[in-house]
């Protein structure tokens, strides 16, 4: 298999396009189609289904695409290695993170690294923790940064940063004044949750669980994919949230929502470097690993 149609291959899963992957690659449609057709024949299945104008992956797709990943990544890491032996450090580190870390945490510290590191460039991809695991474990993202610690021995969690999340409520709602609630008055509020497969639930319902308190009793009007649209809804009167304090912080200051203390309820997180426990790391995964150790950005405390 030609590593170069492997590439291909990867753009037209990724964008779930022919002509895209095509103009990425600067090649015409038909050439790429050509290069997919022969790749095919050699792995002797069908890779991908044509519906309409989209491409998408077979059961087989999605196996060679996991398989050409690490293929691609190991590539980048012979190359980052000889960049590397030759005094300087050049390439592309590829980091996935759930959202808070991917939207609060590790933007700035990625401006730093590239101000050390001007011939780095840093792809950071935005998802649940759930998935981010997984891309770890397919050799898509080389690290990640989740706010959960999932059952996994193959990956290895090193911990970053603290935050802290609060319960959040309008300033028209009746908790708004009050000092704090107590746990056992939660169920009884319309509330805003994260989707399943987020690491802001779970360490939710692993703090309610102390006090013998599930979803199951709550009244979920909403489960969203981002911690943006609870706080919008939030905002808007559509209930009440357990939200991270990054989050909301200038909502908060603007007194556009109130943070309301529930008593007894611990509810401090932490966030995780997570890498593959049994893969080899390039030599710019080790330097932006390093890096981390630098005075970490506001609100968040470094643990390295």
């Amino acid at each position: 298999m030609d590593i170069h149609v492997l590439e291909l291959f990867c753009g037209i899963v990724e964008t779930g396009s022919f002509s895209k992957a095509a103009k990425a690659a600067y090649l015409t449609q038909p050439t790429v189609s050509g290069h997919i057709k022969k790749l095919e024949g050699e792995a002797g299945v069908r890779l991908l289904d044509r519906l309409g104008h989209r491409a998408t992956p077979t059961k087989a797709g999605n196996l060679l695409y996991r398989y050409a990943k690490r293929i691609l990544a190991l590539r980048q890491e012979a190359q980052q290695a000889l960049d590397e032996l030759k005094g300087g450090l050049k390439g592309e580190l590829m980091l996935g993170a759930s959202s808070i870390p991917g939207g609060y945490l590790l933007p700035p510290l990625i401006g730093r690294f590239r101000a050390q590191y001007p011939d780095i460039s840093v792809v950071l991809k935005v998802s649940d923790s759930k998935e981010i695991i997984e891309a770890v474990i397919d050799g898509a993202y080389e690290v990640g940064a989740v706010g959960a610690q999932f059952d996994d021995g193959r990956l290895e969690y090193q911990k970053f940063a603290e935050d802290e999340m609060v319960l959040v409520v309008p300033p028209t709602h009746p908790w708004a004044s009050r000092s704090s609630v107590k746990a056992s008055e939660l169920p009884t509020q319309p509330f805003l949750i994260r989707e399943r497969g987020s690491g802001t639930r779970k360490i939710m319902e692993q703090a309610l669980e102390q006090h013998n308190l599930s979803m199951g009793a709550f009244r979920v009007i909403g489960e969203m994919g981002s911690n943006e649209a609870i706080r919008q809804a939030v905002k808007t009167g559509g209930g009440i949230a357990i939200i991270s304090r990054l989050a909301v912080a200038s909502d908060i200051r603007h007194h556009e929502l109130n943070a309301i203390p529930v008593a007894g309820l611990k509810l401090t997180r932490e966030f995780y470097l997570i890498t593959h426990r049994h893969r080899s790391r390039s030599p710019i995964c080790n330097a932006f690993l390093k890096f981390i150790g630098a005075p970490a950005p506001p609100h968040a405390s470094p643990h390295l």
